[in-house]
């Protein structure tokens, strides 16, 4: 079984994440930021891994830390969970659709952490989610999880349906990144490592 638990404790959060990569899609915990709970409650659904959080926050201060440093426990997990990545299908790209949005998700699980991040977001906020920190959580995910990232939203005009194309894409596409496609004795590189 694919799978990592990952704890991360400073001064401003304390975070635990528990991965099963090859889960059924559920998702336990909350980070307390009430959009971003729905954001990686999609995440596991669309990418068939279990999520779950233990998250305490300085949300009296605003939502970065949390938000960032979940992220990197979360990267952190993954690369764990990931190990050799003998067998994986490494590439993954997805077009999600959400009503009037759509976003473009294409990752590489490289081991050479990038993010190339094309989105913009028309309000400060949704909900208690600081909009500016979907750039961050993308980032320090590419960086913890050892992935080239490239995140394009094509189109959309309300910024919930694009931050939740965005989340459903990279489930999508992390699903298919992850994928064993068969020899589990190399990885698909021809460096011999990922």
């Amino acid at each position: 079984m694919r799978s990592a638990q990952i704890e991360r404790e400073t001064a401003e959060t304390q975070i635990a994440v528990s991965l099963n990569i090859d889960g059924s899609g559920t998702f336990g915990g909350t980070t307390g930021i009430g959009f971003f709970d729905h954001m990686m409650n999609l995440l596991a659904c669309h990418s068939g891994m279990d999520i779950t959080l233990h998250v305490h926050g300085d949300l009296d201060v605003d939502t970065h830390h949390t938000i960032e440093d979940l992220a990197i426990v979360f990267g952190d997990a993954l690369t764990k969970a990931l190990g050799n990545k003998k067998g994986i299908n490494r590439y993954g790209m997805f077009y999600c659709p959400m009503d009037e949005a759509l976003t473009r998700i294409v990752i590489d699980l490289s081991g050479r952490p990038y993010l190339v991040y094309d989105v913009k977001l028309a309000v400060e906020r949704i909900g208690t989610f600081e909009t500016e920190m979907l750039k961050e959580f993308l980032y320090a995910l590419a960086d913890h999880g050892r992935m080239n990232l490239h995140v394009t939203n094509l189109y959309g005009e309300n910024a919930h349906h694009i931050v939740e194309s965005v989340f459903k894409g990279l489930g999508h596409a992390l699903k298919e990144a992850v994928r064993i496609e068969g020899d589990e004795t190399s990885v698909l590189s021809t460096k011999g490592v990922l």
